[in-house]
C-alpha cells in the first residue's frame, strides 16, 4: 500500500469524525443554553423569596385586628419589655422595614414575636404582621401591620385602643383604604398594669414607642389617633396639632381645612390655644428631635366609630394619607 493511499484514508476518516463531534458539541451547548435560560425564567429569585415571611395566612384582616383589641380591659395584665427586649424588637422591626423579613423573624423569635404574611379575604391585599407567637407578656406589647403590596409611605398610630373608643376601628379602616400604610397598635388598655405603665403615648419604654421610632428613622410620616370625652370640651369636634412642634405643613393645614369643610369644628394647635394638643406626647417629642412629620389628632365621640361625622373625619384623614402616599 502506497504512502499516498494511507494518507488519503486517514484524511477522509478524520474529516468525517470531526464533523460528527462538532455537530454533537454544538447541539449539546445549544441545549444547555436553552435549559439554563428556561431554568432562570422558571425559578424565582432565591434572595427575593428569602426576604418574605415564612408564615402565611388567609384572614379577615379587620376581624383579626378587632378581635385582638376586644380583649383589652383596664384590669388586664401589662409589663413593658426590658432594655434587651426593646433593643432586639427595634432591630427586628428595622429589618422588616428594610425588606428582610427572614432576618426580622430571627431577631424577634427570642422575644416571643413573629412575622406573618397575611392576605385579606375581602380585598386580596397583603399585609405583614408583627405579633406575639402566643399568650404571654409579649402579646400585650401590641402589633404592627405593614402593607406588603406597596412602598411604605405613612403610618397610623393607635396608642389607646378601646380606652379611646373606636380609634382602633378608624386605624383599621385607614390601613385598608389607603395604599402604602402601616398601623401601629398598642396591645393593652391605657389603664392596664401598674400605674401608667400602659399609657404608651407617654412612655418611652414600650414596644409601641420603639416601633414608631424605627418608622421615624426612615422618614415615614405618622398620624396618631386619639379620642376625647364629651365632657372635655363641647367647643370642638377635632383638635389637630403637631405634638411638640408649633408649626404645621401645608398638608396638615389642608387636613384642618377638610375637617372644617365637613362642618367639623377644628382647633388648630399651631395657631390657637387648644385642649389636648399632645405637647407631652413622647412620640411627638421624638419626631421633633428627628425633624420627622408627626400629627396628633383628637376626635370627639361622634367623629369616631359610626355616623356621618365619623365618616367625614375618616375621609379627611384619608386625604392626608393619600397626599403622603403620593409625595
Amino acid at each position: 500500500m502506497s504512502p499516498s493511499h494511507v494518507h488519503m484514508r486517514f484524511t477522509t476518516y478524520s474529516v468525517f469524525t470531526i464533523t460528527r463531534q462538532s455537530r454533537f458539541v454544538c447541539v449539546s451547548v445549544l441545549l444547555s443554553v436553552i435549559l439554563t435560560l428556561t431554568g432562570c425564567q422558571a425559578t424565582p429569585d432565591p434572595s427575593a423569596e428569602d426576604s418574605r415571611p415564612t408564615a402565611r395566612e388567609l384572614v379577615d384582616l379587620r376581624g383579626r385586628i378587632l378581635s385582638y383589641t376586644d380583649e383589652l380591659s383596664p384590669g388586664g395584665p401589662y409589663a413593658p419589655p426590658d432594655d434587651e427586649q426593646r433593643a432586639r424588637l427595634a432591630e427586628g422591626v428595622g429589618s422588616l422595614l428594610d425588606g428582610d423579613a427572614r432576618e426580622a423573624e430571627r431577631l424577634l423569635s427570642p422575644v416571643g414575636l413573629t412575622v406573618t404574611r397575611l392576605t385579606d379575604t375581602d380585598s386580596g391585599r397583603r399585609y405583614d404582621e408583627v405579633a406575639a407567637t402566643g399568650p404571654g407578656a409579649s402579646d400585650r406589647w401590641g402589633r404592627l401591620y405593614l402593607n406588603a403590596d406597596s412602598r411604605l409611605r405613612w403610618s397610623a398610630q393607635v396608642p389607646h385602643p378601646v380606652s379611646d373608643r373606636h380609634t382602633e376601628d378608624l386605624g383599621v379602616r385607614l390601613l385598608e383604604g389607603t395604599p402604602g400604610g402601616a398601623l401601629v397598635l398598642a396591645g393593652a388598655h391605657r389603664r392596664a398594669g401598674d400605674g401608667d405603665a400602659a399609657d404608651v403615648a407617654h412612655r418611652e419604654d414600650s414596644a409601641f414607642h420603639g416601633i414608631v421610632l424605627e418608622l421615624q428613622k426612615r422618614g415615614v410620616p405618622g398620624i396618631q389617633l386619639h379620642g376625647f370625652a364629651e365632657s372635655t370640651t363641647d367647643d370642638y369636634d377635632a383638635v389637630l396639632s403637631t405634638g411638640a412642634s408649633e408649626t404645621a405643613s401645608g398638608e396638615v393645614s389642608a387636613l384642618a381645612d377638610r375637617l372644617d369643610a365637613e362642618a367639623l369644628r377644628v382647633c388648630r394647635g399651631w395657631s390657637a390655644r387648644c385642649p389636648l394638643e399632645g405637647t407631652t406626647n413622647v412620640q411627638g417629642r421624638a419626631a421633633q428631635r428627628r425633624h420627622a412629620t408627626f400629627v396628633h389628632l383628637e376626635l370627639a365621640p361622634d367623629a369616631r366609630g359610626d355616623g356621618r361625622d365619623a365618616d367625614e373625619a375618616e375621609d379627611a384623614v384619608a386625604g392626608l394619607l393619600s397626599a403622603w402616599a403620593n409625595d
